[in-house]
Protein backbone atom coordinates (compact mmCIF):
# COMPACT_ATOMS: atom_id res chain seq x y z
CA UNK A 1 0.00 0.00 0.00
CA UNK A 2 1.23 3.21 -0.98
CA UNK A 3 -0.34 5.26 2.21
CA UNK A 4 -2.57 7.46 -0.07
CA UNK A 5 -4.48 4.35 -1.34
CA UNK A 6 -4.09 0.73 -3.37
CA UNK A 7 -0.68 0.52 -4.79
CA UNK A 8 -0.44 2.19 -8.32
CA UNK A 9 1.88 0.13 -10.25
CA UNK A 10 3.22 1.29 -13.91
CA UNK A 11 5.92 0.67 -16.26
CA UNK A 12 8.41 2.66 -18.44
CA UNK A 13 9.06 1.43 -21.85
CA UNK A 14 11.60 2.28 -24.12
CA UNK A 15 10.80 6.12 -25.27
CA UNK A 16 10.68 7.52 -28.94
CA UNK A 17 12.75 11.13 -28.46
CA UNK A 18 11.00 12.99 -25.85
CA UNK A 19 10.03 16.43 -27.17
CA UNK A 20 8.19 19.56 -26.35
CA UNK A 21 7.49 22.25 -23.23
CA UNK A 22 7.32 20.35 -19.75
CA UNK A 23 5.10 22.51 -17.81
CA UNK A 24 6.51 21.51 -14.16
CA UNK A 25 4.28 22.17 -10.99
CA UNK A 26 5.09 24.74 -8.62
CA UNK A 27 8.33 25.08 -6.03
CA UNK A 28 7.56 22.47 -3.30
CA UNK A 29 10.15 23.75 -0.81
CA UNK A 30 8.38 27.53 -1.61
CA UNK A 31 4.92 26.61 -1.97
CA UNK A 32 5.18 24.75 1.98
CA UNK A 33 6.55 27.92 3.50
CA UNK A 34 4.40 30.61 1.66
CA UNK A 35 1.45 29.03 3.93
CA UNK A 36 3.03 29.02 6.66
CA UNK A 37 4.11 32.88 6.88
CA UNK A 38 0.88 33.84 5.39
CA UNK A 39 -0.59 32.17 8.45
CA UNK A 40 1.36 33.93 10.57
CA UNK A 41 0.68 37.86 9.08
CA UNK A 42 -2.18 39.73 9.72
CA UNK A 43 -4.05 40.01 6.87
CA UNK A 44 -4.20 38.46 3.34
CA UNK A 45 -1.38 36.99 1.64
CA UNK A 46 -2.29 35.81 -2.09
CA UNK A 47 -0.26 33.18 -3.95
CA UNK A 48 -0.28 32.06 -7.90
CA UNK A 49 1.46 29.29 -8.89
CA UNK A 50 0.59 27.00 -5.72
CA UNK A 51 2.23 22.83 -5.84
CA UNK A 52 -1.12 21.46 -5.63
CA UNK A 53 0.26 18.06 -4.53
CA UNK A 54 -0.72 16.29 -1.59
CA UNK A 55 2.09 17.47 0.86
CA UNK A 56 1.22 21.20 0.73
CA UNK A 57 -2.33 20.39 0.35
CA UNK A 58 -1.58 18.59 3.69
CA UNK A 59 0.30 21.79 4.76
CA UNK A 60 -2.88 24.17 4.05
CA UNK A 61 -4.73 21.62 6.20
CA UNK A 62 -2.55 22.47 9.00
CA UNK A 63 -3.20 25.58 8.77
CA UNK A 64 -6.75 25.85 8.95
CA UNK A 65 -6.53 23.73 12.02
CA UNK A 66 -4.23 26.52 13.36
CA UNK A 67 -7.01 29.30 13.08
CA UNK A 68 -5.90 30.54 9.91
CA UNK A 69 -8.36 31.59 6.56
CA UNK A 70 -7.00 29.63 3.98
CA UNK A 71 -8.97 29.45 0.41
CA UNK A 72 -7.94 27.80 -2.85
CA UNK A 73 -9.02 30.25 -5.89
CA UNK A 74 -8.65 27.99 -8.94
CA UNK A 75 -5.51 27.00 -11.28
CA UNK A 76 -2.65 27.48 -8.57
CA UNK A 77 -3.96 30.43 -7.06
CA UNK A 78 -4.63 31.16 -3.24
CA UNK A 79 -5.71 33.38 -0.27
CA UNK A 80 -4.29 33.15 2.92
CA UNK A 81 -5.75 35.25 6.05
CA UNK A 82 -2.89 34.87 8.80
CA UNK A 83 -3.35 35.52 12.32
CA UNK A 84 -0.16 37.03 13.40
CA UNK A 85 3.02 35.79 15.34
CA UNK A 86 2.29 34.01 18.42
CA UNK A 87 -1.83 33.95 17.03
CA UNK A 88 -1.74 29.74 16.65
CA UNK A 89 -5.08 28.37 17.88
CA UNK A 90 -5.08 25.46 19.64
CA UNK A 91 -6.05 22.57 16.81
CA UNK A 92 -9.50 20.78 17.14
CA UNK A 93 -7.75 17.39 15.73
CA UNK A 94 -4.86 15.52 15.12
CA UNK A 95 -2.42 17.27 12.35
CA UNK A 96 -2.15 14.75 9.01
CA UNK A 97 0.85 15.93 7.27
CA UNK A 98 0.63 13.01 4.91
CA UNK A 99 3.93 12.16 3.30
CA UNK A 100 5.85 15.63 4.02
CA UNK A 101 8.71 15.29 6.39
CA UNK A 102 9.34 19.16 5.31
CA UNK A 103 5.61 19.81 6.45
CA UNK A 104 5.62 18.74 9.57
CA UNK A 105 8.79 19.88 10.64
CA UNK A 106 8.27 23.43 9.62
CA UNK A 107 5.01 23.14 11.18
CA UNK A 108 6.51 22.38 14.60
CA UNK A 109 9.10 24.86 14.75
CA UNK A 110 6.01 27.33 13.41
CA UNK A 111 4.16 26.14 16.48
CA UNK A 112 6.74 25.73 19.11
CA UNK A 113 6.79 28.92 20.89
CA UNK A 114 3.03 29.56 21.11
CA UNK A 115 1.17 28.18 24.26
CA UNK A 116 -1.04 25.70 22.40
CA UNK A 117 -0.78 21.52 22.19
CA UNK A 118 -0.87 19.63 18.49
CA UNK A 119 -0.66 16.32 17.80
CA UNK A 120 1.04 15.37 14.48
CA UNK A 121 0.87 12.24 12.33
CA UNK A 122 1.33 11.03 8.59
CA UNK A 123 1.59 8.06 6.78
CA UNK A 124 3.56 5.05 7.09
CA UNK A 125 6.64 6.37 5.53
CA UNK A 126 6.57 9.76 7.79
CA UNK A 127 6.17 8.22 10.81
CA UNK A 128 8.87 5.40 10.47
CA UNK A 129 11.12 8.99 10.43
CA UNK A 130 12.88 10.46 13.02
CA UNK A 131 11.81 13.74 14.55
CA UNK A 132 14.69 14.56 17.67
CA UNK A 133 16.57 16.50 14.92
CA UNK A 134 14.02 18.88 15.00
CA UNK A 135 12.52 18.44 18.70
CA UNK A 136 15.64 18.53 20.59
CA UNK A 137 16.48 22.11 18.74
CA UNK A 138 12.69 22.95 19.91
CA UNK A 139 13.35 22.11 23.34
CA UNK A 140 15.52 24.82 23.72
CA UNK A 141 13.01 27.29 23.24
CA UNK A 142 11.02 25.59 25.91
CA UNK A 143 8.72 23.29 23.55
CA UNK A 144 7.69 19.78 24.92
CA UNK A 145 7.39 16.79 22.66
CA UNK A 146 6.05 13.39 23.09
CA UNK A 147 6.01 10.78 20.76
CA UNK A 148 6.86 7.28 19.96
CA UNK A 149 10.49 5.51 20.28
CA UNK A 150 12.77 6.97 18.59
CA UNK A 151 11.70 10.52 18.28
CA UNK A 152 8.60 9.11 15.80
CA UNK A 153 5.04 10.04 15.05
CA UNK A 154 2.51 10.17 16.24
CA UNK A 155 3.96 12.98 18.41
CA UNK A 156 2.53 15.72 20.62
CA UNK A 157 3.96 18.85 20.68
CA UNK A 158 3.25 21.37 23.72
CA UNK A 159 4.35 25.02 22.77
CA UNK A 160 6.82 27.15 25.21
CA UNK A 161 4.31 29.70 27.14
CA UNK A 162 7.52 31.34 27.90
CA UNK A 163 9.98 31.13 25.47
CA UNK A 164 13.37 32.23 24.73
CA UNK A 165 15.53 32.96 22.43
CA UNK A 166 18.28 30.72 20.98
CA UNK A 167 21.74 29.94 19.48
CA UNK A 168 21.70 26.71 17.93
CA UNK A 169 24.41 25.30 15.41
CA UNK A 170 23.21 22.80 12.94
CA UNK A 171 24.58 19.53 13.40
CA UNK A 172 24.45 18.79 9.75
CA UNK A 173 23.02 20.80 6.87
CA UNK A 174 19.39 20.90 6.67
CA UNK A 175 16.99 23.17 5.21
CA UNK A 176 14.50 21.68 7.39
CA UNK A 177 15.86 22.21 10.97
CA UNK A 178 17.13 25.39 10.10
CA UNK A 179 13.77 26.54 9.19
CA UNK A 180 12.19 25.03 12.21
CA UNK A 181 14.16 27.07 14.56
CA UNK A 182 13.80 30.39 12.82
CA UNK A 183 10.37 29.75 12.54
CA UNK A 184 10.16 28.79 16.59
CA UNK A 185 12.13 32.08 16.64
CA UNK A 186 9.50 34.33 15.37
CA UNK A 187 7.57 34.18 18.84
CA UNK A 188 11.03 34.49 20.88
CA UNK A 189 11.56 37.87 22.37
CA UNK A 190 15.09 38.80 21.67
CA UNK A 191 17.64 37.46 18.84
CA UNK A 192 17.39 33.57 17.59
CA UNK A 193 21.01 32.44 16.41
CA UNK A 194 21.71 29.88 13.39
CA UNK A 195 24.58 28.54 12.95
CA UNK A 196 24.91 26.48 9.64
CA UNK A 197 28.47 25.15 8.99
CA UNK A 198 27.35 24.43 5.63
CA UNK A 199 24.52 26.33 3.17
CA UNK A 200 21.51 24.73 3.02
CA UNK A 201 18.49 26.60 0.80
CA UNK A 202 17.63 29.41 1.90
CA UNK A 203 14.55 29.98 0.99
CA UNK A 204 13.22 30.69 4.20
CA UNK A 205 15.54 33.56 4.84
CA UNK A 206 14.40 34.93 2.17
CA UNK A 207 10.99 34.63 2.32
CA UNK A 208 11.09 35.72 5.95
CA UNK A 209 13.02 38.88 4.76
CA UNK A 210 10.48 39.68 2.13
CA UNK A 211 7.70 39.33 4.93
CA UNK A 212 9.20 41.74 6.88
CA UNK A 213 11.28 39.84 9.60
CA UNK A 214 14.47 41.70 10.78
CA UNK A 215 17.31 39.06 9.55
CA UNK A 216 20.80 39.16 9.07
CA UNK A 217 23.33 36.87 7.40
CA UNK A 218 27.03 36.78 7.99
CA UNK A 219 29.46 34.59 6.87
CA UNK A 220 32.23 34.04 9.69
CA UNK A 221 34.67 30.88 10.74
CA UNK A 222 32.05 29.39 12.31
CA UNK A 223 29.73 29.08 9.03
CA UNK A 224 27.07 31.03 8.26
CA UNK A 225 25.27 33.07 10.94
CA UNK A 226 21.71 33.88 10.19
CA UNK A 227 19.78 36.12 13.05
CA UNK A 228 16.70 36.59 13.58
CA UNK A 229 15.09 39.36 15.76
CA UNK A 230 11.68 37.46 17.47
CA UNK A 231 8.50 38.49 17.91
CA UNK A 232 8.21 41.23 13.82
CA UNK A 233 5.43 41.62 12.84
CA UNK A 234 5.04 40.11 9.74
CA UNK A 235 3.56 41.89 6.25
CA UNK A 236 1.23 40.06 4.20
CA UNK A 237 2.51 39.35 0.65
CA UNK A 238 1.90 38.52 -2.67
CA UNK A 239 3.85 35.28 -3.68
CA UNK A 240 4.13 33.77 -7.59
CA UNK A 241 5.92 30.59 -7.00
CA UNK A 242 8.37 29.21 -9.00
CA UNK A 243 8.69 26.10 -11.13
CA UNK A 244 10.08 23.25 -8.43
CA UNK A 245 13.78 22.64 -9.70
CA UNK A 246 13.25 19.24 -8.18
CA UNK A 247 10.01 18.20 -10.00
CA UNK A 248 12.07 19.40 -13.39
CA UNK A 249 15.67 17.41 -12.95
CA UNK A 250 12.62 14.25 -14.02
CA UNK A 251 11.92 15.80 -17.57
CA UNK A 252 15.45 17.43 -17.65
CA UNK A 253 17.32 13.91 -16.65
CA UNK A 254 14.76 11.87 -18.86
CA UNK A 255 15.85 14.14 -21.90
CA UNK A 256 19.36 13.69 -21.36
CA UNK A 257 19.29 9.61 -21.59
CA UNK A 258 16.24 8.88 -24.16
CA UNK A 259 18.14 9.09 -27.78
CA UNK A 260 16.56 12.26 -29.97
CA UNK A 261 15.35 14.21 -27.02
CA UNK A 262 15.04 18.23 -26.89
CA UNK A 263 12.69 19.78 -24.13
CA UNK A 264 12.38 22.79 -22.58
CA UNK A 265 11.01 23.08 -19.07
CA UNK A 266 10.12 26.91 -18.14
CA UNK A 267 10.15 29.41 -15.32
CA UNK A 268 12.19 27.16 -13.39
CA UNK A 269 13.84 28.53 -10.01
CA UNK A 270 17.46 28.39 -9.66
CA UNK A 271 18.34 29.45 -6.54
CA UNK A 272 21.84 28.85 -5.62
CA UNK A 273 21.46 26.77 -2.87
CA UNK A 274 18.67 24.22 -5.11
CA UNK A 275 20.74 24.04 -8.02
CA UNK A 276 23.66 21.53 -7.44
CA UNK A 277 21.70 19.18 -10.05
CA UNK A 278 22.25 21.23 -12.93
CA UNK A 279 25.80 22.37 -11.97
CA UNK A 280 26.57 18.80 -12.01
CA UNK A 281 24.96 17.51 -15.31
CA UNK A 282 27.02 20.28 -17.09
CA UNK A 283 30.30 18.85 -15.58
CA UNK A 284 29.01 15.08 -16.84
CA UNK A 285 28.69 16.89 -20.20
CA UNK A 286 25.11 17.14 -20.73
CA UNK A 287 23.43 19.51 -22.99
CA UNK A 288 21.78 21.90 -21.02
CA UNK A 289 21.38 25.60 -21.58
CA UNK A 290 19.92 27.92 -19.28
CA UNK A 291 17.76 30.52 -21.06
CA UNK A 292 15.95 33.59 -20.38
CA UNK A 293 17.47 33.91 -17.11
CA UNK A 294 16.05 36.04 -14.59
CA UNK A 295 14.69 37.79 -11.21
CA UNK A 296 11.33 37.05 -9.88
CA UNK A 297 10.27 37.21 -6.28
CA UNK A 298 13.56 37.75 -5.04
CA UNK A 299 14.58 34.01 -6.60
CA UNK A 300 16.37 33.38 -9.82
CA UNK A 301 14.63 31.60 -12.48
CA UNK A 302 15.35 30.54 -16.32
CA UNK A 303 14.27 28.35 -18.86
CA UNK A 304 16.02 25.31 -19.14
CA UNK A 305 16.90 23.22 -22.54
CA UNK A 306 17.59 19.81 -21.88
CA UNK A 307 19.01 17.46 -25.14
CA UNK A 308 20.25 13.88 -25.49
CA UNK A 309 23.72 13.91 -24.54
CA UNK A 310 25.35 10.50 -25.42
CA UNK A 311 28.47 11.32 -24.44
CA UNK A 312 28.38 12.16 -20.98
CA UNK A 313 30.63 10.89 -18.72
CA UNK A 314 31.16 9.87 -14.85
CA UNK A 315 32.65 12.60 -12.23
CA UNK A 316 33.19 12.86 -8.83
CA UNK A 317 30.52 15.14 -7.13
CA UNK A 318 32.05 17.53 -4.62
CA UNK A 319 30.50 16.20 -1.15
CA UNK A 320 30.21 20.20 -0.46
CA UNK A 321 27.70 20.08 -3.06
CA UNK A 322 25.23 17.93 -1.64
CA UNK A 323 23.20 20.14 0.51
CA UNK A 324 22.20 22.11 -2.84
CA UNK A 325 20.57 19.11 -4.69
CA UNK A 326 20.13 16.13 -1.72
CA UNK A 327 16.80 15.39 -3.29
CA UNK A 328 18.31 14.89 -6.81
CA UNK A 329 20.80 12.57 -6.12
CA UNK A 330 18.42 9.50 -7.16
CA UNK A 331 17.84 10.39 -10.50
CA UNK A 332 21.29 11.65 -10.80
CA UNK A 333 22.53 8.88 -10.46
CA UNK A 334 20.16 7.05 -12.72
CA UNK A 335 21.63 9.34 -15.61
CA UNK A 336 24.86 8.03 -14.28
CA UNK A 337 23.65 4.61 -14.86
CA UNK A 338 23.75 5.69 -18.73
CA UNK A 339 26.92 7.79 -18.61
CA UNK A 340 30.50 6.26 -19.09
CA UNK A 341 32.92 5.58 -16.40
CA UNK A 342 32.15 5.81 -12.42
CA UNK A 343 30.31 8.99 -11.01
CA UNK A 344 31.46 9.41 -7.00
CA UNK A 345 28.60 10.64 -5.20
CA UNK A 346 30.04 11.24 -1.40
CA UNK A 347 28.64 13.31 1.88
CA UNK A 348 25.55 11.87 1.23
CA UNK A 349 24.30 10.15 4.20
CA UNK A 350 21.16 12.49 4.66
CA UNK A 351 19.75 10.39 1.76
CA UNK A 352 19.08 7.44 4.21
CA UNK A 353 16.88 9.34 6.51
CA UNK A 354 14.37 11.12 3.68
CA UNK A 355 10.82 9.31 2.50
CA UNK A 356 12.90 6.12 2.82
CA UNK A 357 16.76 4.94 2.74
CA UNK A 358 17.05 6.32 -0.59
CA UNK A 359 20.99 5.07 -0.94
CA UNK A 360 19.98 1.45 -0.46
CA UNK A 361 16.79 1.58 -2.31
CA UNK A 362 18.87 3.29 -5.80
CA UNK A 363 21.49 0.52 -5.18
CA UNK A 364 19.02 -2.39 -5.04
CA UNK A 365 17.27 -0.97 -8.21
CA UNK A 366 20.12 0.33 -10.28
CA UNK A 367 21.84 -3.46 -9.55
CA UNK A 368 18.13 -4.92 -10.56
CA UNK A 369 18.20 -3.22 -13.56
CA UNK A 370 21.52 -4.63 -14.33
CA UNK A 371 24.31 -1.36 -13.30
CA UNK A 372 27.13 -2.04 -11.08
CA UNK A 373 26.73 -0.15 -7.82
CA UNK A 374 29.10 0.14 -4.78
CA UNK A 375 28.28 1.96 -1.57
CA UNK A 376 28.68 2.68 2.03
CA UNK A 377 27.27 4.59 4.91
CA UNK A 378 27.96 8.37 2.91
CA UNK A 379 28.26 7.37 -0.39
CA UNK A 380 26.82 6.25 -3.48
CA UNK A 381 29.03 4.31 -6.32
CA UNK A 382 27.35 4.17 -9.95
CA UNK A 383 29.43 2.29 -12.80
CA UNK A 384 28.01 4.19 -16.38
CA UNK A 385 26.82 1.79 -18.78
CA UNK A 386 26.81 4.42 -21.47
CA UNK A 387 24.27 5.42 -23.38
CA UNK A 388 21.72 2.80 -24.16
CA UNK A 389 23.46 0.48 -22.31
CA UNK A 390 21.24 -0.50 -19.18
CA UNK A 391 19.22 -3.50 -19.50
CA UNK A 392 16.82 -2.63 -17.53
CA UNK A 393 13.68 -5.43 -17.05
CA UNK A 394 13.56 -4.91 -13.21
CA UNK A 395 10.69 -4.34 -10.98
CA UNK A 396 11.43 -1.44 -8.26
CA UNK A 397 10.44 -0.74 -4.97
CA UNK A 398 9.16 2.27 -4.83
CA UNK A 399 9.28 2.34 -1.00
CA UNK A 400 6.75 5.39 -0.13
CA UNK A 401 9.04 7.44 -2.04
CA UNK A 402 8.04 9.87 -4.67
CA UNK A 403 11.37 10.62 -5.61
CA UNK A 404 12.31 7.00 -5.86
CA UNK A 405 9.43 6.15 -8.22
CA UNK A 406 9.92 8.67 -10.80
CA UNK A 407 13.77 8.14 -10.81
CA UNK A 408 12.92 4.22 -11.86
CA UNK A 409 10.43 5.39 -14.10
CA UNK A 410 12.53 7.86 -15.84
CA UNK A 411 15.66 4.84 -15.80
CA UNK A 412 12.46 3.01 -17.37
CA UNK A 413 12.09 5.51 -20.36
CA UNK A 414 16.21 4.58 -21.77
CA UNK A 415 16.84 1.13 -20.73
CA UNK A 416 16.86 -1.63 -23.33
CA UNK A 417 13.67 -3.46 -21.72
CA UNK A 418 11.00 -2.32 -19.48
CA UNK A 419 11.02 -1.37 -16.06
CA UNK A 420 8.29 -1.43 -13.57
CA UNK A 421 7.56 0.64 -10.22
CA UNK A 422 5.72 -1.22 -7.65
CA UNK A 423 3.76 1.59 -6.55
CA UNK A 424 3.70 5.16 -8.37
CA UNK A 425 0.60 6.13 -5.55
CA UNK A 426 3.29 8.50 -3.60
CA UNK A 427 4.11 10.64 -6.82
CA UNK A 428 0.85 12.29 -6.06
CA UNK A 429 2.52 14.37 -3.05
CA UNK A 430 4.97 16.16 -4.94
CA UNK A 431 4.11 16.12 -8.95
CA UNK A 432 0.34 15.02 -9.68
CA UNK A 433 1.16 15.69 -13.19
CA UNK A 434 4.12 13.83 -13.93
CA UNK A 435 2.14 10.75 -15.45
CA UNK A 436 0.62 13.22 -17.93
CA UNK A 437 3.29 15.62 -18.89
CA UNK A 438 5.68 12.55 -19.58
CA UNK A 439 3.33 11.33 -21.63
CA UNK A 440 2.75 14.08 -23.45
CA UNK A 441 6.38 14.49 -23.82
CA UNK A 442 6.39 10.84 -25.86
CA UNK A 443 7.02 8.54 -22.92
CA UNK A 444 5.56 4.98 -22.88
CA UNK A 445 4.09 4.53 -19.34
CA UNK A 446 1.49 2.26 -18.61
CA UNK A 447 -0.45 1.37 -15.24
CA UNK A 448 -0.30 -1.52 -14.10
CA UNK A 449 1.96 -4.76 -14.19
Amino acid sequence: MSGHGPAIPMTARKSGPLSGTADVPGDKSISHRALILGALCVGETRISGLLEGQDVLDTASAMRAFGADVEQSGGGDWRVNGVGVGGFAEPGNVIDCGNSGTGVRLIMGAMATTPVAATFTGDASLRSRPMGRITDPLALFGCAAYGRQGGRLPMTLIGAADPVPVRYRLPVASAQVKSAVLLAGLNAPGETVVIEPEAARDHTERMLAGFGAALTVEDSAEGRVITLTGQPELRPQTIAVPRDPSSAAFPVCAALIVEGSDVLVPNIGLNPTRAGLYTTLREMGADLTFENERVEGGEPVADLRARFSPAMTGIEVPPERAPSMIDEYPVLSVVAAFAEGRTVMRGIREMRVKECDRIDAMARGLEACGVRIEEDEDTLIVHGRGAGGVPGGATCEARLDHRIAMSFLVCGMASQQPVTVDDCGPIATSFPIFEGLMSGLGADLVRGE
